[in-house]
């Protein structure tokens, strides 16, 4: 849905030949398969209707980030005063971190008999942090990242695409900057693609990006020190550690 050509190194389902809009229903049949997985595998089981709600729950999460990425960056329809700090990180924490980060944990909490609705908060407080940490990171690769290691052609640029970098640039634009931005983000011509990033370079976004990186790190430890009392606090110091600069 936003026209990438790659995704994990390989062609995108879609651009497979014969294949087109009939991935439409492809990925239904693919989000009917988890379900009827589920019932399977798990049906039997005491934690079944907790794992049932939590992933219902989350694929409509998911499916609201997905809608609220789509109407601020419409393909074609440039428009830089959408992309504020708020609505991107309500953009990532419904596209993003329930799915990536909170759903594996809760569901690992639950089949563990963790049912308690303060545990589940405490993850949740540090798993959608985590996940907006893996977000950023995801957004600085889509740029500075190498393709041939993160399996995937960066086009955030292009596709006019809500990301943390035009979210951060746009705060430390002059007028004359932003006008720059005004007139190549979105666009797919390689020159413009080209001076988008030369203002990212002249602005220093590497290395803002660096500086969040470690203090969003520090962030994820005290988090984890104030709310994993009562849970393995190992996992997630562990999660922490393996999205940690990371390059893919």
């Amino acid at each position: 849905m936003d026209a990438s050509l790659t995704r994990r190194g390989q062609l995108c389902w879609y651009k497979k030949e014969g294949i087109g809009l009939d991935a439409i229903n492809d990925a239904f049949l693919l989000e009917s398969s988890v379900y009827r997985l589920l019932r399977k595998y798990c049906g039997q089981q005491p934690y079944y209707l907790h794992l049932l709600e939590l992933f219902l729950q989350t694929g409509y999460q998911t499916e609201l980030g997905q809608t609220l990425d789509l109407i601020t960056a419409p393909i074609s329809q440039v428009d830089l005063s959408r992309f504020t700090e708020q609505r991107y990180k309500a953009i990532v924490k419904y596209k993003t971190a329930f799915y990536s980060f909170y759903l594996p944990v809760a569901a690992a909490m639950y089949m563990a008999g963790i049912n308690g609705k303060e545990e589940h908060e405490n993850a949740k407080a540090i798993l959608l942090e985590m996940g907006e940490f893996f977000q950023i990171q995801d957004d600085y690769l889509d740029c500075y990242g190498d393709p041939a290691v993160t399996g995937k052609v960066g086009t955030d640029i292009q596709d006019n695409k809500c990301s943390w970098l035009v979210v951060e640039c746009l705060r430390r634009v002059t007028p004359e900057q932003r006008q720059i931005l005004e007139e190549n983000y979105g666009c797919k011509e390689p020159e413009k693609v080209a001076k988008v990033k030369e203002l990212y370079n002249a602005l220093g976004m590497e290395a803002a990006f660096r500086e969040y990186e470690e203090s969003s790190y520090r962030r994820l430890q005290e988090l984890i020190g104030k709310h994993a009392q009562r849970l393995p606090r190992d996992i997630f110091l562990d999660l922490a550690q393996k999205i940690y600069k990371r390059q893919k």
